[in-house]
């Protein structure tokens, strides 16, 4: 199947029109500022420890695994928003993409660092295999196929388990979706038509599989038992739609899209899990 270049990519050819590098410059300089700043604030709000010695404890085995979806998810979003944001400077798509995907594994470094200073972490070298994994994802699907035919998506909904034990799931709702890993989905979407040739299949209509976990009140799962749950894992297969293949010539439609793809649309859901096979009319 011939690929197509999308119109919104500046082309790699010699009569490019200059790229503007002060804007690339200050892009590079925005980036480095917000790192800094990055650091020096979850040193002082996130972590309630001073840091102390850096150390390694990998935690693998925590959250049967789902914060790692949650590393290698953040990473492949900041780097395909950031790439979006060079091609604006007219720099050639693959610069743009490798550009992008670096910016998103580091953007995730200081936060890993940090963890190796903290006693109550310690760097963790799966937490910095996701990361790799996220910005690896998109940019070898743009390098390869020259577009994302795959797109990691999010969902949440909020459980009762965070008011068990709220100061691990949350105190409050702004919190729980961030710690609250009861209430998150990850998922993969794609379009048959992307991979099919000369299919009529609707290229925004995607099929998304999405993975979960349930009665996790604690990050090891032995805890959770202790603490009189049952921990397991959850599978689904729904249906969602790929926004960035609306048509539109509206720029600012466009950028929307980029940045509300991101999330999986409510639909209906089949769950596969070891409790049996069940249907929710809407999941999200």
């Amino acid at each position: 199947m011939a690929l197509q270049k999308p119109d919104n990519w500046p082309e790699d050819s010699v009569g490019n029109p200059r790229p503007n590098y002060r804007l690339l410059h200050g892009m590079f300089a925005a980036q480095s500022v917000l790192y800094a700043g990055s650091l020096y604030g979850l040193s002082k709000s996130w972590y309630k420890n001073p840091l102390t010695n850096f150390t390694i404890a990998d935690d693998i085995h925590e959250w049967k695994q789902l914060d790692k979806l949650g590393h290698m998810y953040t990473s492949y979003q900041i780097s395909l928003l950031t790439a979006e944001l060079y091609k604006k400077t007219g720099i050639s798509k693959r610069q743009a993409v490798i550009y992008g995907a670096i910016s998103g594994f580091f953007f995730q470094t200081p936060i890993e660092i940090l963890d190796g200073f903290s006693p109550d972490y310690g760097f963790s070298p799966s937490d910095m295999v996701a990361n790799i994994a996220g910005s690896a994802l998109f940019a070898g699907q743009q390098l390869a196929w020259d577009e994302v035919r795959i797109h990691p998506k999010f969902s949440f909904h909020f459980t009762p388990l965070a008011q068990v034990r709220p100061e691990l799931l949350g105190r409050s709702r702004s919190e729980q979706w961030l710690k609250d890993y009861n209430g998150q989905t990850y998922w993969f979407s794609g379009s048959p038509a992307s991979f099919l040739t000369n299919s009529k299949w609707p290229p925004w209509l995607c099929f998304s599989v999405g993975y979960g976990i349930q009665n996790m009140v604690a990050a090891e799962n032995d805890k959770s038992i202790e603490l009189g749950y049952n921990p397991y894992r959850q599978y689904y297969f729904s249906m969602d739609i790929d926004l960035t293949k609306i048509k539109t010539k509206s720029k600012f439609v466009k950028s929307i899209a980029n940045v509300v793809n991101t999330l999986k649309i409510p639909a209906p859901t089949v769950e596969f899990s070891k409790k049996g096979i069940s249907f929710h009319p809407i999941y999200f």
